[in-house]
């Protein structure tokens, strides 16, 4: 089940995420429902898109509670989300409740950024913080880091010290996660910034050095026939989104991600 999520509360740089969700819905419409690399097609598969989640804007403990509440309802029906955001925040309310359900829970992280911080401005709620916090949740050698490139000196010390960095190639650092985690639920986190800007601008921390398209998919193809227990897809900010590009490159991660991780396919 697909459900949008349009936090927007603690981005720092610049702000736009709550109209993520919708933009990538919008860009979707340009996709085909087949993905010829995987031979796979969407109406291979039961699922359905669930809308956004109302927040009260300008409440961030609320929202957070909010996320917290429908995951765990669409949880217990049995469901698998692929939630689109928003910020990268709202990751923490859903693996704390896929933790509770999972205790193998490891976390997949694909970010630029370690979002490692303990505090941001003095804040320990943030986009910043977000992977800190999870890391406290379920033990920092559970959470797996693709793709980073950005962080300070102490965030990425914390990461050596404490999780499970894969610097170098996220192609093949995935191929490594997938066989350390094999038989274990997953939680897989997407920022969108783990793209090249050049492919992705419309983000609110834009990194220069990031991956290909094409590089992140086979990266996620890695975690095919994986034990996934839930997907997030983050960080789309359209108005800085030029031709809605970075939303269309979201519509297709989803596709893409729907296919590989949406359950049994059937042809």
């Amino acid at each position: 089940m697909v459900l949008g999520v349009p936090l927007d509360e603690t981005t720092s740089f610049r702000s736009g995420t709550r109209e993520g969700p919708g933009a990538i819905r919008a860009m979707s419409h340009a996709l085909e429902e087949y993905s010829p690399i995987l031979d796979r097609e969407l109406g291979g598969l039961r699922f359905y898109d669930a809308g956004d989640l109302l927040l009260p804007q300008g409440n961030l403990p609320a929202s957070l509670r909010a996320v917290h509440t429908a995951a765990a309802g669409l949880a217990g029906q049995g469901l698998r989300l692929f939630t689109l955001g928003g910020e990268h925040l709202l990751t923490y309310p859903l693996v704390e409740l896929l933790a509770g359900l999972h205790p193998d829970l490891a976390v997949i992280h694909l970010d630029a950024h370690a979002d490692l911080r303990d505090t941001y401005l003095g804040e320990p709620w943030s986009h910043a913080t977000v992977m800190r916090r999870v890391a406290e949740r379920i033990g920092g050698e559970n959470l797996y880091q693709l793709g980073v490139r950005s962080g300070s000196r102490e965030e990425l010390a914390f990461s050596r010290d404490s999780c499970r960095p894969l610097p170098g190639d996220p192609r093949e650092a995935a191929r490594r996660a997938a066989e350390e985690t094999a038989g274990r639920a997953l939680y897989v986190t997407v920022d969108i910034d783990v793209i090249d800007p050049a492919f992705a601008p419309g983000t609110g921390a834009p990194e220069p050095g990031g991956l290909s398209p094409g590089e992140l998919f086979e990266t996620l193809r890695a975690f095919d026939g994986a034990r996934i227990a839930g997907f997030d897809l983050v960080e789309v900010s359209p108005p800085h989104d030029h031709s809605g590009i970075t939303s269309l490159l979201a519509a297709k991660v989803l596709r893409e991600a729907i296919l590989l991780f949406g359950g049994r396919y059937h042809k």
